[in-house]
């Protein structure tokens, strides 16, 4: 920068001196012609009237500053025409030259300016008396129609010639580009210029008319002069205004980084200061520079190069309660600001604080948002991605599996892990899970997840594998960094692991592929193996299902499928609201089977009206006998989205309630989350047709499947009921807690029921019940049972009161005092609650 500024000078050093040199030669030769005029009294008045005249030009003049270098612009060209109008050229020249040379004394101008402001005006006027004498024009002039033409010339070459010789200098002064200059304020010179002219041409025709009239000329040029100054003064004020208005228009953006370099490159030509200086308190951050490009940004203290003036101003606004930093304008010598720029300057740091605390406000809420991103997909502890986001990007690269390869997981399991808690304790435990995760991160390939699924259980996410086979490879690479012991406070201990491997499925997506390696790994476990790949022949699972699959039309004949209950359980007085139907398959060789292990079958076949029919009849059975013992309690029944696609099952229900005598209100039929429910138009009909006909619908495992909220804006439910998996997590996870909030407010904002499953304990009934969650069913008031067995809990009650399983969190008539805006989810259930 140094260099760049010597060179400058130099330039400029060299341009004045040509200039000067140029006007001591035409002074030398303007005295050898001289020297034949008769020097007496009476010819000295013109002399001295011309060196008034020149001194009276440069005294009336206005003035603006570039950068910190303040420049005069005078009337010199107007003094020099009429001058030679009226003497010959090199007396016009010498007289201007000593006329400018007193003008500059009396101003106390620095030398080098001075000697550039004689030397220029002096050459004006060899320039204009030459145009006059090329032009036909020879003084004194006494006939002045003809000599209009020549005189103009004059004039327009004294212009171009001011131009030509003063704008590089400024230029090269302030550093200001030569077009830049040329183009600001183009019109408003031209038009000054013009004026000038007139009032030349104005000047002569006085003189040769009455030279009497001679002493209208001061007030007149006076009155241009304060006239064309208003004009510059309006228009520079304008164009400030102009530039602050886009300059905080500019201002108004959220990364800070761009407001800071908007704020100094534009604040550098709005105030044409040589260098702009922001500091900020927070983070101790200075960036500087100038109107081109930033030159500094980093730490407070750093020198700059620019010495000179500086003017500050606090950023800090309107009510001045918030100092954000401090904005700094520098220039390179003295400079004081007018009034219009230092209310400029106050406003402009007023914008540039409300923009900088914008700014920093944003990328606070960025960077929230993206830990808040990042802890709802990463475990807490390890720093690896959760379930949720393994589950998300293996979904997402599924779906492009044909353009990227092959794509395989490798779940990993940690073998006796359960000793290490129990032995060395949890945080002990912990640690060596942050090990492990370290190891396989290190291990993975580049473009592989790596995942803690929970506990002591990890896994790989493999993408892009050439073939199949690799993925084997690439688990005993993984499970052989976890061979080595692990450094524990000075132990080493030893952890082995199993792994289990599975290629991408057909079908069945990312949880099939998920079932796939776990039972590889509890394959590779019962092997004593560190790892086993998935093998469809040694699914037991997929097996059972194929064994039980042939003997289901033996089952439907010999009423094998029974149905147990679960109590629904209003959670604030413990009194039973409603039972939901679970089918059972009572097997005569297996025993008691879940529902999970043969549904998928039963809905393959062609057997599910039978079935479903014969679970419905028993429901209803149930409710019937509850009924008549004084317990009348709707009875929920789980139905398969293919019976929906049946047009006759709405008949179905509604013959089997009017055979067993129940209200339709009394069945509640539990829907699931599917593709199905949302996309058939079949299925609306049939559900909205059981809705009117008085049959309550309920949406089951709400919140797991994807398509949660599309669903109820196309089923026609009454009530939601929440996943376990939820009310099992929510005291341990924040994402789970906030699932069951959003539920609960949802469930209130359309009037819907709202039950959670899998309640076991009576802190999560007491938490659910705070939150506004009015009904639950779960372990903690009863597990599965007969019907009969059910009815004799409703009759025996908890603490001696009938139809209560459970004790009420309250006294009745207390008084309670909830957290603010809860209510009771939907619209209650106050018309199930059972008699005392």
């Amino acid at each position: 920068m140094n260099v760049g500024k010597t060179e400058a000078e130099r330039r400029l050093t060299l341009h004045v001196g040509l200039v000067c040199v140029a006007a001591a030669i035409a002074a030398a030769l303007c005295l050898r012609e001289l020297t034949r005029l008769d020097w007496s009294r009476n010819h000295l008045t013109l002399p001295l009237t011309l060196i008034c005249l020149a001194l009276l030009a440069m005294t009336i003049k206005w003035r603006i500053r570039i950068r910190a270098t303040v420049h005069a612009i005078s009337w010199s060209e107007t003094a020099i025409i009429l001058s030679l109008a009226v003497a010959p050229t090199p007396l016009v020249i010498l007289t201007t030259g000593i006329g400018v040379a007193i003008a500059q004394y009396i101003a106390k101008l620095p030398p080098l300016k001075a000697a550039f402001g004689v030397a220029k005006t002096m050459l004006l006027a060899v320039g204009g008396g030459a145009a006059l004498h090329a032009a036909g024009g020879s003084p004194p002039i006494t006939d002045l129609w003809p000599a209009l033409g020549p005189i103009g010339v004059a004039y327009a070459v004294t212009v171009v010639l001011d131009e030509v010789l003063t704008l590089p200098v400024i230029a090269l002064a302030t550093g200001t580009r030569l077009r830049q200059l040329f183009r600001e304020d183009l019109g408003l010179r031209l038009t000054s210029a013009l004026a000038r002219f007139v009032l030349i041409v104005t000047t002569l025709f006085i003189l040769h008319g009455d030279p009497r009239l001679l002493l209208a000329v001061p007030p007149l040029v006076l009155s241009l002069h304060l006239l064309y100054s208003n004009q510059v003064k309006a228009r520079t004020e304008q164009q400030a205004w102009q530039r602050l208005a886009r300059t905080t228009d500019a201002l108004n953006v959220v990364d800070l980084d761009k407001v800071l370099t908007t704020a100094v490159t534009q604040a550098a030509e709005l105030f044409s200061a040589d260098e702009v200086e922001i500091e900020l308190r927070d983070g101790g951050r200075t960036v500087r520079g100038g109107a081109v490009a930033i030159t500094y940004d980093g730490p407070a203290g750093e020198p700059t190069a620019v010495d000179g003036t500086v003017v500050p101003a606090a950023l800090e606004g309107h009510d001045r309660t918030v100092d954000v930093g401090v904005l700094r304008l520098r220039f390179r010598g003295p400079v004081q600001l007018s009034e219009r720029e230092q209310y400029t300057l106050r406003t402009f740091a007023s914008a540039l604080c409300t923009a900088v605390r914008n700014a920093q406000a944003y990328a606070e809420l960025a960077r929230v948002a993206d830990e808040h991103a990042y802890a709802a997909t990463h475990d807490a502890l390890t720093g690896l991605a959760n379930r949720r986001h393994l589950l998300d990007q293996g979904t997402e690269q599924l779906d492009t599996r044909h353009a990227d390869g092959v794509t395989a997981l490798v779940l990993i399991d940690l073998n006796h892990f359960k000793e290490v808690n129990d032995t060395l304790g949890h945080a002990a435990g912990d640690h060596v899970l942050v090990q492990v995760a370290e190891r396989l991160r290190d291990a993975a390939h580049k473009g592989d997840l790596v995942a803690r699924l929970g506990g002591d259980e990890f896994a790989v996410l493999l993408r892009g594998l050439p073939a199949p086979a690799v993925a084997a490879h690439r688990a005993e690479t993984l499970l052989a960094t976890l061979h080595e012991p692990f450094d524990l406070d000075g132990m080493r201990i030893s952890v082995e692991a199993s792994g289990g491997i599975a290629a991408a499925p057909a079908t069945g997506g990312m949880p099939e592929l998920l079932r796939r390696a776990d039972v590889a790994m509890y394959q590779a476990k019962r092997a004593g193996q560190r790892t086993s790949t998935y093998a469809p022949t040694r699914d037991t699972a997929d097996l059972g299902r194929l064994t039980l699959g042939g003997e289901l039309p033996r089952a439907v004949a010999d009423h094998e499928f029974t149905v147990n209950f679960q109590p629904i359980v209003d959670l604030g007085t413990g009194r039973v609201t409603g039972a939901e139907a679970l089918a059972r398959w009572h097997h005569p060789t297996h025993g008691m089977i879940d529902p999970l292990r043969f549904l998928e079958a039963v809905e393959r076949s062609g057997l599910l009206p039978a079935f479903a029919e014969a679970i419905l009849d028993q429901a209803l059975i149930a409710a019937g006998s509850w009924r008549d013992a004084g317990f009348d309690v709707p009875v929920a029944v789980n139905v398969s989205p293919r019976s929906l696609l049946d047009a006759r099952f709405p008949g179905s229900v509604l013959a089997r309630l009017r055979a067993h005598d129940l209200p339709p209100d009394r069945l509640v039929l539990e829907l699931t989350e599917t593709l199905t429910l949302s996309q058939l138009d079949v299925v609306d009909r049939v559900l909205s047709r059981l809705r009117d006909e008085g049959v309550r619908l309920a949406l089951d495992d709400f919140g797991t499947g994807y398509s949660s909220l599309s669903l109820l804006s196309r089923i026609p439910v009454h009530e939601l009921k929440i996943d376990r998996s939820f009310v099992t997590a929510m005291e341990t996870s924040a994402e789970a807690a906030a699932v069951i909030r959003s539920t609960l407010d949802l469930g209130r904002s359309l009037g819907l029921d709202v039950v959670a499953e899998g309640v076991e304990s009576e802190p999560q009934r007491r938490a659910l019940w705070e939150l506004g969650c009015t009904a639950g069913q779960g372990h903690l008031f009863a597990r599965p049972v007969p019907a009969g067995t059910l009815l004799a809990a409703f009759r025996r009650g908890s603490g001696g009161s009938p139809g209560t399983l459970a004790p009420p969190l309250h006294d009745a008539g207390a008084v309670i005092r909830l957290a603010p805006g809860r209510r009771p989810g939907g619209r209650g259930r106050t018309d199930r609650h059972l008699p005392a």
